[in-house]
């Protein structure tokens, strides 16, 4: 299965914007395996929830997909993506995003967390065990999502911006 790297290889501006998107990512994943090693039910799930709505919107500025930026697109354009993304099938892109939203997103990750919570009460090799899966839980979200950004753009014709500085 192709990464999201991968799948942007074709395109410097999308490329470009998965490796931003990762930087985030990888920050984003490092705070969820943090709070995933501290033995408070539920903790773990309301941190994910919080990073996940702001990284959400974060990636899909990095691909020119949130709502105030498809709004500056011409009307054909607008059409081209939103079908982009009912064919895609992502409930994430070009939406204001808010905690239910993700949480009804992250069911696809859904046994991953459970494993998760239950390893947590196991004395020190279960809090390792449920920081990695929370670290791996979120990076497979972020990396997922990305690769619902690359299809979405490169199906809709869609110019990425370039939001590194350089023009």
């Amino acid at each position: 299965m192709p990464s999201a790297l991968d799948m942007s290889s074709d395109d410097a501006a999308l490329t470009a914007a998965v490796k931003r998107s990762r930087k985030l990512l990888n920050k984003r994943a490092m705070v969820a395996a943090a709070a995933s090693a501290v033995p408070l039910p539920g903790l773990d799930w309301m941190v994910d929830a919080a990073l996940l709505s702001r990284l959400i919107p974060e990636i899909n500025k990095e691909f020119g997909l949130t709502p105030s930026q498809l709004d500056q697109l011409d009307p054909k354009k607008r059409d081209q993506v939103q079908k982009a993304v009912a064919m895609v099938g992502s409930m994430l892109i070009g939406k204001y995003i808010s905690r239910d939203l993700v949480i009804k997103a992250a069911t696809k990750i859904g046994v991953r967390l459970t494993t998760q919570q239950v390893a947590k009460f196991v004395p020190l090799a279960g809090q390792i065990m449920s920081a990695a899966v929370g670290y791996a839980a979120i990076r497979y979200f972020g990396e997922e999502h990305m690769k619902d950004c690359i299809r979405v753009a490169k199906q809709a014709q869609l110019e990425v911006p370039r939001l590194d500085g350089a023009a």
